[in-house]
């Protein structure tokens, strides 16, 4: 997860346009992150940045964007995978070279092979202030032999190992990397003379730019005055955007290389029509990702669409902490169930994944309770049997049902009638591409690189820790 996004405008433009639309642009990627929020600008001389815990909307207020003048500047909305929810790994982060001066960084992804960097680093006498693998990029690229910022890139980028689309900014160049798997999505727009790049086209569309084309993976771009440049183009063997960010991550307002969102959401819910009818009197969403599949599934099969479940979509995020009494009825918290809809009713819920199993029951007995006569739960993704190691902390191996638990022992651990997974070979026609293209490896085993270790988003604050320890 997380959001990345960075603007570019051209000499002469209003020094507060670019961090308003930078504000905007989060807004719209708030859906990636929502732990913390940042913005760095820079006038061409300095760069200043604003990073707080909270929504996009509780970080910045109108004195913070007033601050923040220049004609670029770049943000960030966190959703932690290495490093614990705390400000000092918040993004963007900023580091400091001799000779080429500052450097802001933002992170969308996960580098599987920061603890080895970081211990060379350290070993060298490199200090370090966060648990975030971020940082550990950032080092690495001060640390790169070279005499200008594209140099070092080139240098540095092939020692990551994992998943990073990155959005940087100098005082004097944006910088957006894909890496070369291609796994987290970026893509490059244009609003009048300014350029833009952002986790995804609907930050673009928000502030409205147009979409000029993806970055490609492994590419390096550099924006200035002089336009767009691609600096590199890294290699790799294989190909594989992240699948599930068009079962779950990305926006419904966005495309993925070309593709809606929201329509291949459709064609999963009708392809898991075909593949798991059942006999029912209505069809309801998991809100609010699931909903465009669960109209392709009431579509396809003619069972009326309806909303039995309504989404509180507040409580979720707020920093006020529920009683453990609370936290036991979290379902209830986060959904309230419409009777007149469920009593007496043969159920279809549609729901974009099942992870640890521990929402799935809940729901089901909240819709028995309403009047539910029957629930039938469908899942438009196949069972999630692997942990994932490149930007999104589902969980734990051992943690994910499907990894211990066959689909009727998982149908009775969540109470429901029958159960019904969309097949692999369904979710990725629903996309029109190739498996080619992707990344599955939460639901395969196969990762696009080899993988060792079972990493947990504590590692480098274990490393910190031990590293205190000995001193």
């Amino acid at each position: 997860m997380c959001g990345v996004c960075g603007i570019w405008s051209p000499p002469g433009a209003d020094p507060t346009e670019a961090a308003r639309l930078m504000f905007f642009s989060l807004y719209a990627l708030q859906h990636r992150g929502q732990e913390s929020a940042g913005i760095a600008a820079t006038d061409g001389r300095d760069l200043r940045v604003v990073r707080r815990m909270g929504l996009v909307g509780q970080v910045f207020a109108e004195p913070d964007l007033g601050a923040l003048k220049g004609r670029a500047a770049m943000g960030h909305t966190r959703y932690s995978t290495t490093g614990s929810s705390t400000i000092q790994n918040a993004q963007p982060l900023t580091v400091h070279d001799d000779a080429l001066g500052e450097l802001t960084i933002g992170h969308n992804g996960n580098c599987i092979n920061a603890r080895e960097l970081r211990d060379e680093l350290v070993a060298k006498g490199v200090s370090f202030a966060t648990s975030s693998d971020t940082e550990v990029v950032a080092k690495v690229l001060v640390a790169a032999p070279g005499g200008s910022w594209d140099e070092r890139l080139v240098h540095a980028l092939p020692t990551l190992q994992g998943a990073w689309s990155l959005v940087l900014l100098t005082p004097h160049a944006l910088y957006a990397v894909r890496d070369p798997f291609g796994v987290r999505p970026l893509c490059l727009g244009r609003k009048d003379g300014s350029w833009l790049v952002a986790s995804e086209t609907c930050a673009l569309d928000t502030v409205g730019a147009t979409f000029v084309r993806d970055v490609a993976p492994g590419e390096v771009l550099r924006i200035d005055d002089a336009g767009v440049t691609t600096v590199a183009l890294l290699p790799a063997e294989r190909r594989g955007l992240c699948i599930f960010e068009h079962v779950y991550l990305a926006s419904v307002a966005s495309n993925l290389h070309g593709r809606s969102v929201y329509s291949t959401r459709e064609r999963m819910g009708e392809i898991l029509a075909d593949e798991h009818p059942a006999f029912a009197d209505v069809v309801i969403p998991v809100p609010d990702s699931a909903i465009p599949a669960a109209v392709g599934y009431a579509r396809r099969s003619g069972i009326p669409f309806r909303e039995g479940l309504i989404k509180n979509r507040y409580i979720g995020r707020t920093f006020i902490q529920p009683t453990q009494e609370l936290r036991a009825h979290s379902v209830q918290l986060k959904y309230n169930a419409l009777t007149d809809v469920l009593d007496g009713r043969r159920v279809i819920v549609i729901d974009d994944s099942i992870v640890r199993g521990s929402t799935s029951g809940p729901i089901v007995q909240l819709l028995r309770r309403h009047g539910a006569r029957e629930v039938h739960m469908r899942v438009c993704s196949p069972p999630i049997r692997h942990q994932c190691f490149f930007g999104v902390d589902m969980a734990r191996r051992q943690d994910l049902i499907a990894s211990h638990k066959d689909i009727e022992q998982i149908r009775a651990h969540i109470g429901a009638d029958s159960l019904g997974y969309l097949s692999l070979e369904g979710m990725v026609r629903a996309t029109g591409g190739t498996p080619g293209e992707f990344c599955m490896a939460c639901f395969t085993g196969d990762y696009i690189v080899p993988i060792q270790l079972e990493l947990r988003k504590e590692v480098l604050e274990r490393v910190s820790n031990d590293v205190a320890t000995k001193r």
